[in-house]
This record gives C-alpha cells, structure tokens and sequence, in this order.
C-alpha cells in the first residue's frame, strides 16, 4: 500500500508545471520530424524507385502538421513567459533568422560553383530576386537559381523553406491572440480559429477536387490551412492539466481517429488527434533523456537537408547506389546541422534560452 502510494506521488509529481518543461521530449520528436522529411524528400527528389520504402512508411504532411503542433505549444508558451512583445519578438528573430539568412545566401553564392552557366551568366537579376524574396519568406517568388538543377526533377533550390513564412505569421498572430483571448475568452477564441481553420480547408480542398487544380492545393497548404494544428498545440499548452487528467482516454481517442480515419470527417478531426499525440509523447509519456545536451540540430536539419539533397541528385550521385547515397546524404546533413548549430544559431541566443541552458546542466 505504502508502495502503490509512493508511485501514484511520484506520478503526479511528474506532471506537475516545472517538472515537464525540466523533462520533456520536445527536442526528441522535433529532431525526428525533421529527420523524416529529409527521408522522405531523399525518394521524392531522387525518384529512385528503392527508396519508396520511405514514402510508404513515412510522411513528410504528418511531420510537417507535427511541427505546427509543437510550435502552437512552445510559442504560445513563450509569449507567456516573456517580458513584453518586444522581450518575445527578440527571442524569436534570435531563433530562426540567423540561420535563416545564412543558408539563403550560402545557397546563392555556392550556386555560382555548381551553375551550368558562366559566372558572368549567373550573378544577374535572378540571383538578387532569390536573395531578396528567400530574405522576406516569400520564397515563392523566386525558388529557383539561374542554371541551378535544371536536369532534376524539381528546380528548386530549397523547397522546404515554405514552412519558415507560415511560422513567420504564427510568430505575429500570437500576439494578437493572446489579446483576443483577454476581451472574448480563450476557449472561445481557439475555438472560433479552429473552426474557421477547417472551413477554409474543406472549402479549398474541396475546389481542388472539383477542378483538379494544384493551385487550391497550395492554397489549402497555406497559413489558413495550418492554423488549426497550432491552434491544436496552443490548446495543449493552454489545458495541460486536462490532457494529464484524462491523458489515456485521450491517447486511446487519438489513435482511434488515426486508425478510423476513412471513415471520419479526417479534415476537421485530425488536428486534435495530432496534436493530443504530439503533446502526449513531448509531455506526458515517459522522459527519453535529454536529447538536446549536445545541440538542437532539427533546424538546422529542416533548412539544409533539401540544396544538399538537389546538389547529389543533380551530379546524379543517387542512381548508382542510393541507399549509400541516402547514408552519405544523411551525414552531411548532420554535419552541416551541427555546424549551423554552433556558429550560427547558437551565439545568437541569448544565455538564458533552453537551447543554451540545456547544454550546460543535465536535467536531475
């Protein structure tokens, strides 16, 4: 009895405010989303029919949305947890634009060296558009680079920057929406996002499928579309406490709706089964160590993995062997992550930052 009494203590405990932000598997998950969305991008770029193994198992919408979730918890929680909008704004732009901006001119200039074109050919109006539009999030405007992976399947220099200008937005919308919570309720509030949120995507996605159109695809893709997975993550943050009360209920409920999905109304449900399983696995399921004692390289990762896996692709490096081709790959990712980490990202961070504070003590 002592026993039973002893661990359901150490139970309630664990969950407690202080104890899951000391323990968390956030750097974990996020290092893995990140991780599978190379992967999967190494079969989709390639087209290397061995590699599809990777598709089939993997996704990289899934990762994606999972990010979405994350953020929605830890940005919410940020602004929560800072001093003023400008204490906030800092610790953002400190977070994401250094490393940003660094792989966006990198590319630029190492495109000089790659480039089927003289470098008299290439340093035109093209590469400043790309530098100035990748610089402002607008990524869409000039994706490519003049002579640049004209022979892959795909032109782009770095695809899977389009996230970066929705997490942008969410970085502004917060604010907003913490003093919309103030005057109209936050359950209210996140409930009206949300549910304008799925609209926009039945009603998009449902224009896709009439015309067949890729344009409402993007479109559906964009932030509108996104917002009820952070949305879903901001709700774990703000109602913690219930996802710990009723956390088995909740897992059960989200694996449910994953495995009954065909049957569901998959549109407006996933979110909320995402992101109770995102916030279970960081928070609520058992601490995996700290992951992030030697560096978050998940960024890093996320912004370099897609112009190194286009440089291989373009030499033709993946036909031979693509399963070396995928180790080697995965290696100078990781590399070129850990070096971003420490000469990039990390001097702008302040000393106070998880990031930062993380590699100095080991959680107790």
């Amino acid at each position: 009895m002592v026993a039973r009494v002893h661990a359901a203590e150490q139970l309630k405990e664990s969950f407690t405010p202080d104890a899951w932000q000391r323990q968390n598997n956030f750097d974990l998950l996020r290092f893995l989303f990140a991780f599978v969305v190379f992967l999967v991008h190494a079969h989709v770029l390639s087209g290397e029919q061995s590699l599809s193994v990777l598709s089939n198992l993997l996704s990289t919408d899934i990762a994606v949305k999972s990010f979405f979730v994350v953020s929605g918890f830890l940005i919410f929680m940020s602004y929560e947890n800072s001093r003023d909008a400008k204490s906030y704004f800092s610790k953002r732009v400190r977070r994401i634009y250094p490393a940003y901006f660094s792989v966006v001119v990198i590319c630029a200039l190492l495109g000089a060296v790659f480039t089927a074109l003289p470098w008299t050919g290439y340093f035109s109006w093209p590469v400043l558009k790309y530098i100035a539009s990748n610089l402002l999030f607008l990524n869409f405007l000039q994706p490519d680079l003049p002579g640049l992976f004209a022979g892959n399947s795909l032109q782009a220099v770095n695809g899977a920057l389009w996230t970066l200008k929705i997490e942008v937005m969410f970085y502004l919308f917060v604010p907003l929406a913490v003093i919309a919570f103030r005057s109209a309720g936050r359950l209210p509030v996140l409930l009206a996002l949300y549910i304008c949120s799925v609209i926009y995507s039945m009603v998009v996605g449902g224009m896709a499928g009439k015309t067949g159109s890729g344009f409402y695809l993007e479109l559906q893709r964009q932030l509108p579309g996104q917002l009820a997975y952070f949305i879903a993550g901001a709700a774990g943050y703000y109602y913690f406490q219930y996802l710990v009360k009723y956390r088995l209920w909740l897992a059960g409920f989200a694996v449910a709706c994953f495995a009954l999905q065909s049957w569901l109304p998959w549109t407006a449900i996933q979110p909320v089964a995402l992101g109770v399983i995102v916030v279970y696995f960081a928070c609520v399921f058992p601490y995996l160590g700290n992951f992030g004692k030697y560096g978050d390289f998940s960024y890093g990762i996320y912004i370099v993995h897609f112009p190194i896996l286009q440089t291989l692709i373009a030499y033709g490096l993946f036909r031979e062997s693509p399963w070396v081709m995928l180790v080697v790959a995965g290696s100078l990712v990781l590399t070129v992550a850990f070096l971003f980490w420490h000469f990039i990202e990390k001097p702008f961070l302040r000393k106070s930052s998880h990031y930062v504070a993380v590699n100095k003590v080991s959680p107790p």
